[in-house]
C-alpha cells in the first residue's frame, strides 16, 4: 500500500519560511520522479516543484529563487524549502510521486501565509 504523507504547513508571515515534508512508503522511492503542487480555494492545481530520480529540478516562475526541493532516498523522503514567502503562496500542498503511469498523490498540508 502506498502511503505519502506531508508535514510541516501552518501558518506563517509574510517574509516567513516554512519546510515541507513528505515521507513515502510502499514504493522504491530512490526510483520515483516526486513533486509539489498546490490548490488554493478556487483555483487548479498547480505545480510548484519537482525533482527527477536523478536529481533534476524544475520549478514554477512564480516560486523560482524563493522555494528549494530536495530528496533524501535513504529516508524516502522530499522536502520543500519555502522562503519569503508572500501571502499569494497560500494553498494546500500535495505531494507526489510518479513513474511511468503509477502515479500517487499525498493529503495535502495547509500553508497559510498571513499578517
Amino acid at each position: 500500500q502506498v502511503q505519502l504523507v506531508e508535514s510541516g504547513g501552518g501558518l506563517v508571515q509574510p517574509g516567513g519560511s516554512l519546510r515541507l515534508s513528505c515521507a513515502a512508503s510502499g514504493i522504491i522511492f530512490s526510483t520515483y520522479n516526486m513533486g509539489w503542487y498546490r490548490q488554493a480555494p478556487g483555483n487548479q492545481r498547480e505545480l510548484v516543484a519537482t525533482i527527477t530520480n536523478g536529481g533534476s529540478t524544475n520549478y514554477a516562475d512564480s516560486v523560482k529563487g524563493r522555494f528549494t526541493i530536495s530528496r533524501d532516498n535513504a529516508k524516502n523522503t522530499v522536502y520543500l524549502q519555502m522562503n519569503s514567502l508572500k501571502p499569494e503562496d497560500t494553498a494546500v500542498y500535495y505531494c507526489r510521486s510518479q513513474l511511468g503511469t503509477r502515479n500517487y498523490w499525498g493529503q495535502g498540508t495547509q500553508v497559510t501565509v498571513s499578517s
